[in-house]
């Protein structure tokens, strides 16, 4: 669970750059520019690179001449060698960019959270690397449904903090809105994560609220989730034929979604392998391929 944590955490800086500059601006306080966002390579060393990634890099404003570097780093467990990289990545993607750079490290409990907000000292003449922390107490109760619909991602978060069997389960009303309106691979991804990590009654609230038929927002997020269950009906020999054509356009989603995923990390992908995608309507295997898609360094490394 910890690892499927930090992946689809890490997922939602690299599907909107513009969450990482939102988060400095918004809960931290701290001003940046924000008329662009984008991608940049998450390899801040030249040596080691393997040994050496970043979980994302945003790079502000003309991606070619950045207004400024976000360094994101999603922390969900004290790791006292962070306290040598982090400094390492600093410095790194500081000479490599030319441009201020800051470290934006996201924690989901406050202990995690204090010990990152620790400075780091570099020597015994004062020098020293703080990191801008995102934990707990920084993250809003978000519970305002047009709100999280504009950030879906603030509300995957506000959720995982916040929310647990006492409440307060306006978050959850939020964020069915916001994953109803987010892009369908997006939400499915998010909310994958939520539900294996709220606790019972939540849980069963939030999958009541996607479900019910007077639910206000349904749309392709819903009916991506009832196809999913046609498709699994299949597969046991219950369903019928126009579950079969549903499996297929799941096949063909989830085959895209793959595809997305591998881009956005900015890994080749050769014809060969992009016909081995969508060619296959294995939903367990393409539902693997997409985990396995947000950690692989190739193609190979996917198929492996």
């Amino acid at each position: 669970m910890l690892s499927h944590l930090h992946e689809t955490l890490v997922a939602m800086f690299r599907h909107r750059p513009a969450f990482a500059a939102e988060l400095l601006a918004g809960p931290l306080g701290r001003p940046v520019p924000h008329e662009q966002a984008h991608l940049g390579s998450a390899e801040v060393v030249e040596l080691r690179p393997a040994a050496h990634r970043a979980d994302a890099l945003v790079l502000l404003g003309d991606p070619t001449r950045p207004a400024l570097a976000i360094i994101v780093e999603v922390q969900l467990r004290r790791d006292e060698d962070k306290n040598w990289v982090w400094p390492e990545y600093l410095t790194a993607v500081r000479r490599r960019l030319r441009c201020p750079t800051v470290l934006l490290v996201v924690c989901t409990d406050r202990a995690t959270a204090r010990w990152a907000a620790a400075p780091i000292t570099l020597d015994g003449a004062g020098s020293r690397v703080i990191a801008q922390v995102l934990g707990p107490d920084a993250i809003p109760v978000l519970t305002d449904p047009a709100v999280a619909a504009a950030g879906p991602e603030l509300a995957v978060l506000s959720t995982l903090v916040h929310v647990d069997d006492q409440g307060p389960f306006q978050v959850l009303d939020a964020l069915a809105t916001a994953l109803d309106q987010a892009p369908v691979e997006h939400a499915v991804e998010y909310a994958r994560l939520v539900l294996a990590a709220l606790p019972d009654l939540a849980r069963r609230y939030l999958e009541e609220l996607m479900a019910t038929e007077s639910f206000e927002y349904q749309s392709d997020f819903t009916r991506t989730l009832e196809a999913r269950g046609e498709a699994r009906g299949e597969a046991r020999g219950e369903a019928r034929g126009e579950a079969r054509g549903e499996a297929r356009g799941e096949a063909r989603g989830r085959a895209a979604m793959v595809l997305r995923i591998l881009t956005a990390r900015d890994i080749p992908v050769t014809e060969e392998a992009r016909e081995r995608i969508t060619a296959c309507t294995d939903l367990a295997q393409l539902e693997a391929w997409g985990d396995h898609a947000l950690r692989a360094r190739s193609t190979d490394e996917l198929f492996g």
